[in-house]
């Protein structure tokens, strides 16, 4: 069996792990790529560029079916699938090309295939057939789509997120569950296309929403045009002839079985560890078997063991996993020195339509870590000038802010535009700005933005009347700290 020695081992060559290399190389240290599976992210190949190709593809369909609410009346439509997935296919090949051609660049004997598992804190056997001997480790190995066993004993039409940008056509029915942004995303996406699709969930919740209100609203908007069937259980999923036979439940306790062509599971993701024998890595781990961790240094204890990305399931997206894995690399280059690195402030968005955008300490976080001590501001889209002229009149957004300094801490929305007013208000709590001080901003008119302020100036109004219980001084929870 070959044997490699070097500074830094990184496994995985995802997004975390490119970025844990390239850190790593900075520092000076030699250090290797190990990867397994394909090369290309999981945002290039399976994530959000084949999945926003869709939605662009759903925009367009659904821009002429929304075309004579301004008086202007399309001719007939017709949605070719086959065009539709070519296109998604072709231009998904052409962003995971990219990444490959970037990897190929790197040095042949930086890379290692194969899958890697830990024989000793400091020891990693790749397949069969490499030993890799590394004075410091980086985990970035990511994550796999969750599909219950028991569904997936119906057959190949029980499907994952991954399978849907391999269709050649749009099928004519697809059942999927889950609300989260990818189940959303994708259900609407279709639905749009033409395809008859039903939502499930078991409960209430809708892509990451915290917030009470906001999540009402966004259940009310989304209900309006997609088929939800929230308080859901799933019973069964059959095999039945050339489909499979859905069974559920509701909250009343009656059964239904209907039929769809596949059952797509959007229920989440599970972080790739059980392959990695970290039993043997010396670290000490949660009840799931994922490493402890230090989120502003990711290292594993005091160990020369660092974690990145989806692996860690803290935040499961690029811009995270990219920054996490330009951390780890950083500190396992630098180790045993290790320091904190750049979190930024929190930002998810959901590219549903309305757009769905969390930033900064949500409303959840804050009850728990804050109670007493904010404040809330709110905006409905449905009377905003701009988002009126658009018909875009949907949604709402609820802004948070600190009793006593007066901080931006955060907010939920649903509403026109929100992947912009997304990364508006998200600098502006990465920068502790106030509310007094973003409402000093230039706003344009006529701008969705405009709703922004409306909801800063019953933020600050409510900011003035803090009630008699608020403790002083509040616990700083402003994002980043």
């Amino acid at each position: 069996m070959k044997e490699i020695r070097c500074d830094v081992a990184v496994i995985g060559a995802g997004s975390a792990g490119l970025s844990a290399y390239r850190a790593a190389r900075a520092s000076g240290k030699h250090a290797v790529l190990i990867e397994g599976g394909p090369y290309g992210t999981t945002c290039a190949r399976v994530g959000c560029m084949p999945s926003k190709l869709l939605i662009s593809a759903a925009e367009a369909a659904h821009a002429l079916k929304v075309a004579p609410g301004f008086g202007v009346h399309p001719g007939t439509v017709c949605i070719d699938g086959t065009a539709v997935m070519d296109r998604v296919r072709r231009e998904r090949d052409r962003f995971v090309g990219f990444v490959v051609e970037n990897v190929e660049e790197l040095p042949a004997g930086d890379k290692i295939r194969g899958y890697a598992r830990f024989t000793g804190p400091d020891t990693l056997q790749v397949d069969e057939h490499t030993t890799v001997r590394a004075e410091r480790i980086v985990i970035a190995t990511g994550s796999t789509p969750i599909v219950p066993e028991e569904w997936a004993a119906a057959g190949p039409r029980v499907i994952n997120s991954d399978a849907v940008f391999e269709w050649t056509d749009l099928p004519e029915s697809v059942a999927v569950i889950g609300t989260g942004v990818i189940g959303l995303e994708l259900g609407q996406a279709l639905h749009r296309l033409g395809v008859r699709v039903a939502l499930y969930a078991r409960g209430t919740s809708i892509a990451q929403l915290a917030d009470p209100e906001v999540l009402a609203n966004a259940g009310a908007v989304l209900k309006e045009e997609l088929d939800i069937r929230f308080r859901t259980q799933i019973v069964s999923v059959k095999a039945d002839g050339s489909r499979l036979a859905l069974v559920t439940r509701d909250s009343g306790g009656d059964e239904r079985t209907e039929r769809y062509d596949y059952v797509l599971a959007a229920i989440g993701r599970r972080p790739n560890v059980h392959a990695l024998r970290l039993d043997l890595a010396g670290i000490e781990l949660d009840r799931r078997g994922i490493p402890l961790y230090d989120k502003h240094t990711m290292q594993c204890g005091t160990s020369p063991i660092f974690i990145a990305g989806d692996v860690n399931d803290e935040l499961p997206l690029l811009p995270e996993a990219a920054d996490q894995g330009k951390i780890a690399g950083h500190n396992a280059g630098t180790f045993p020195l290790v320091t904190p690195g750049l979190r930024r402030t929190p930002l998810t968005i959901a590219f549903t339509e309305p757009q769905i955008a969390t930033l900064g300490a949500g409303y959840g976080s804050l009850c728990r870590s804050h109670e007493g001590c904010f404040a809330v501001g709110m905006v409905s889209f449905a009377n905003q000038g701009r988002s009126r002229v658009m018909l875009q009149n949907r949604g709402m957004l609820r802004v948070y802010g600190e009793y006593g300094s007066g901080r931006f801490l955060g907010a939920e929305m649903i509403g026109p535009r929100a992947e912009h007013i997304g990364h508006l208000l998200a600098w502006a709590a990465q920068a502790k700005l106030t509310v007094a001080a973003m409402l000093d901003m230039p706003f344009y008119h006529p701008v969705v933005e405009e709703g922004v302020r409306t909801a800063l100036r019953d933020l600050a109004e409510r900011l003035r009347h803090p009630p008699p219980e608020v403790p002083q001084p509040c616990p700083d929870c402003t994002p980043g700290t």
